[in-house]
């Protein structure tokens, strides 16, 4: 996400940006973190950064993220408020919103029902960063905001086979099966949850649209307003890669969410929409994915 705003800023003819790599600015350290903002001072904020992961990482890990997303939040909004940052944006997850919220899911569902088990320790965490933002407006009267985006894919993304997002996963795995000549790909759960799905030079699109265009307390949902089954995803895929093989469900494995969906009829009467389509977002992941290959297996 950080590096498609980025990239999008630069693009946009933005030249005085300031931003660190995690290996360069360890956001959970809280001295580290004041001095950061103290040097450069900046107008502008995105907080971008935080660690994520899939089903699995979130149901294992739950100490971790829920840690390290509050730390993350607290150091980067309470340094930001210490210099007097006059915009921040926030970027949350829609996994806040209740599992049973009713779908398409509008920003009204929050804190209306009981989160999904399996990355609720991530979800808490991310609803603290828009009561943070929102706690903000109301004590000092600075206009920042929060976004909630949804499913999001693209070029950077995490193919880690142990710690990504399905849909990264699915390109790694369908990918890798087809190089090796497998003859089916076995994947976790029914497929039939549906899922929405952004392409991350989409959320950055956004993001600058918002920071320019949104200033209210309540958090913008961000996505497509449209979803498929993760069979429907997974079939599309394989097709992508070129996988001709058989494709088997494993469902002793949890599912998660049966849907999520986000409402975005606030985000559209902000002005705007989604450009990016499906298959087109994933021809160009896969083609970046195949660039990185080498490098990423080597990180698992």
């Amino acid at each position: 996400m950080g590096s498609a705003i980025w990239r999008k800023l630069e693009g946009e003819g933005f030249t005085a940006l300031v931003g660190r790599r995690s290996g360069e600015l360890d956001l959970r350290d809280r001295e580290a973190v004041f001095d950061f903002f103290a040097e450069t001072r900046p107008r502008y904020v995105v907080l971008a950064a935080a660690k994520v992961g899939g089903i699995l990482a979130n149901n294992s890990y739950p100490v971790d993220f829920l840690s390290d997303n509050l730390r993350i939040q607290t150091n980067v909004m309470d340094a930001a408020l210490e210099v007097r940052t006059e915009r921040l944006l926030f970027l949350g997850s829609s996994c806040i919103y209740p599992r049973m919220a009713p779908q398409p899911i509008h920003e009204d569902s929050l804190l209306t029902g009981h989160l999904e088990p399996t990355n609720d320790a991530y979800a808490i965490a991310k609803i603290a960063g828009i009561l943070g933002v929102q706690a903000v407006r109301r004590q000092y009267g600075l206009p920042w905001i929060s976004a909630m985006p949804t499913n999001l894919y693209g070029p950077g993304d995490n193919f880690s086979p142990t710690g990504s997002h399905v849909l990264p996963a699915l390109i790694r795995r369908y990918d890798e099966a087809r190089a090796s000549g497998a003859q089916s790909v076995t994947n976790w759960g029914t497929g039939s949850p549906r899922r929405e799905f952004l392409h991350v030079d989409d959320m950055a699109s956004a993001c600058l649209h918002l920071m320019e265009h949104y200033d209210g307390p309540q958090q913008v949902n961000v996505g497509t307003g449209r979803d498929s089954t993760i069979k429907e995803i997974a079939e599309m895929v394989a097709s992508v890669v070129g996988f001709e093989g058989e494709t088997r469900w494993d469902t002793s494995k949890p599912d998660g969410t049966p849907q999520k969906l986000l409402d975005v009829s606030k985000l559209r009467g902000a002005g705007w929409e989604a450009s990016i389509g499906m298959r087109e977002g994933l021809e160009s992941t896969v083609a970046w994915y195949r660039e990185h290959a080498a490098d990423l297996r080597e990180v698992g």
